[in-house]
């Protein structure tokens, strides 16, 4: 039996020279979309990183940093798109989620540099190439059974209901195949303390936004609770949230057994509703202001009961003005209760779109969709949404 939330806790001012690349490119005059489908080849501009957030700590070893979140970014000759996407991968992950797949293909991130997008890549806070400083704590990673339950191959454990669709991963999903093997060879250790990395990646995130202005946030499974504190931070500078099958569900973690009974109530992690760190709410000081009550019955079969607020509702003030998408594969264990996510935010005033893949004609995926053989049809679907909704 696996914890939802154990996994979450294994998976994620002024004028700079940040600033100044992305406003000599946009000086230059955006490109329209068909000039750079036109061009073909993609053509990069301005390459580079950048360490955001971190802050000097005093231990008994001396003075030291920590907090600081690698960044690498990219901006396309050809840019279409005035706001730039911020990538941020999930739990036990790196940036390299999104800049290539473990089979050799093209990632999310030259999908959305050839439709004219700057993008950002983050490696979380003390995870990949942002140091992992000893203040953070214990560690943990997890082990090649549970990436294979969990990523790669569900359909062996069906460990819930849909795991057994799961189609779309490039080979066996098992030790010994070469993607796997590609794939495990980049799981990483992560802080153990998942409020502590939220709070974390909350202030390396909002120092990013200051450094390179307004953006898109692209979050994955972990770092969607690092999402809306960001958000929450620096609503003005966040035009819009792609949340990629969010850290979930709301409240409280679910355990998965597997058949016949799959879903049985994990512990409460995230007293802020949909966090462990603070969100700004209506007419509310302390989580402990916050009432939640369970559904009486699940909305369809093989779905989990979902976790609200009590009436009269809360609402979560700075993200209620910013388009959010929740996107939402047909085989992952996010398929049970990605709705609960959804249904939460809108309870809390946040409008919300929420794309079943499946609803979609996309079938067969499961959590880690960035890295499947039908990646980039899931990356169209995210860019017509945001063509749709960022005029």
């Amino acid at each position: 039996m696996l914890a939802s939330g154990t996994l979450g806790a294994l998976e994620e001012g002024g004028v700079n020279k940040f600033g100044v690349v992305a406003a000599a490119v946009l000086a230059a005059g955006l490109a329209s979309p068909s000039q750079a489908a036109e061009t073909g080849a993609l053509e990069i501009a301005s390459l580079g990183y950048l360490f955001a957030g971190g802050k000097y700590i005093d231990t008994p070893d001396g003075k030291f940093m920590a907090g600081q979140a690698y960044v690498e970014y990219q901006i396309p000759k050809n840019r279409t798109h005035p706001y730039p996407i911020v990538m941020i991968h999930g739990g036990g992950q790196s940036g390299s989620n999104f800049t290539g797949t473990p089979d050799g293909r093209e990632g999310w991130a030259q999908y959305f540099l050839k439709q004219g997008y700057a993008v950002y890549v983050v490696d979380q806070a003390g995870r990949g190439r942002s140091a992992l400083a000893s203040v953070y704590g214990k560690t943990a990673i997890s082990p090649v059974a549970t990436v294979e339950q969990r990523f790669t191959a569900p359909e062996r454990s069906k460990l819930w209901p849909q795991a057994k669709l799961h189609t779309q991963w490039p080979g066996t999903g098992v030790a010994g195949d070469p993607a796997f093997d590609q794939f495990y060879a980049e799981q990483l250790p992560s802080i153990a303390d998942f409020p502590k990395q939220q709070e974390l990646n909350r202030d390396a995130g909002a120092a990013l936004l200051d450094k390179i202005g307004p953006a898109i946030l692209l979050t994955h499974s972990q770092s969607g609770a690092m999402g809306w504190p960001i958000a929450d931070a620096r609503p003005n500078l966040v035009k819009a949230i792609v949340a990629v099958e969010p850290n979930g569900p709301p409240v409280y973690d679910v355990v998965y057994k597997g058949a016949p009974d799959y879903f049985s109530q994990g512990p409460l992690t995230k007293p802020w509703g949909i966090t462990a760190a603070p969100l700004t709410y209506g007419g509310v000081t302390n989580a402990s202001d916050l009432a939640f009550a369970e559904q009486e019955k699940a909305d369809g079969p093989e779905l989990l009961k979902c976790w609200k607020q009590k009436e009269p509702a809360r609402a979560l003030t700075k993200l209620r003005d910013i388009p959010v998408v929740i996107i939402s594969s047909e085989a992952s264990y996010h398929a049970p209760y990605d709705h609960c996510t959804a249904q939460y935010l809108a309870q809390a005033g946040v409008k919300n779109t929420h794309i079943r893949l499946a609803d979609r004609g996309i079938h067969g995926n499961g959590h880690m969709m960035m890295l499947e053989k039908n990646n980039l049809q899931i990356a169209g679907l995210i860019g017509e949404w945001l063509r749709n909704t960022l005029h």
